[in-house]
């Protein structure tokens, strides 16, 4: 199942979504030590909290990390997806996840999502130079956050 964002008002989400945002906050400023420290200051239930956790960020964390995901239709040879991450690498990209598909006709779709906050050039600048590498025959941006 493909994951849906929104962006909802404070206002009309539920209490124990709130409270997981709040203990999530204590946790990071290191004003408590453990998360059931956290979750009884709060008055949140531990079972409440791991439940809501991984799906609740405050929007200017999100925008801290700069995330691309590219699509790439690559030969199928040796080394060229090795070429591809070396890259991205250089430009101060930093994976974070890769998803190949079986080679058919000589060629492999590869969808990659970078980090971009450091790169030391632009984005632009990165994408065609990823595309100029031998064996990289189509390239585009899938989403970008």
């Amino acid at each position: 199942m493909k994951e849906r964002y929104y962006l909802v008002r404070e206002d009309i989400l539920p209490e124990a979504v709130l409270k997981t945002i709040q203990v999530k906050q204590l946790l990071a400023s290191g004003e408590v030590k453990t998360v059931y420290d956290a979750t009884m200051q709060i008055g949140l239930s531990r079972s409440a909290f791991y439940k809501y956790k991984d799906g609740i960020h405050l929007l200017n964390q999100l925008e801290r990390e700069r995330i691309v995901t590219i699509s790439f239709d690559l030969e199928h040879r040796s080394g060229i997806l090795s070429e591809v991450l070396t890259k991205i690498a250089s430009f101060g990209g930093n994976v974070l996840t890769i998803n190949q598909s079986i080679p058919l006709q000589g060629r492999a779709n590869v969808v990659i999502s970078v980090e971009i906050s450091n790169l030391i050039e632009e984005l632009d600048e990165l994408l065609q130079t990823l595309h100029k590498l031998t064996g990289v025959k189509r390239i585009h941006i899938v989403g970008q956050g």
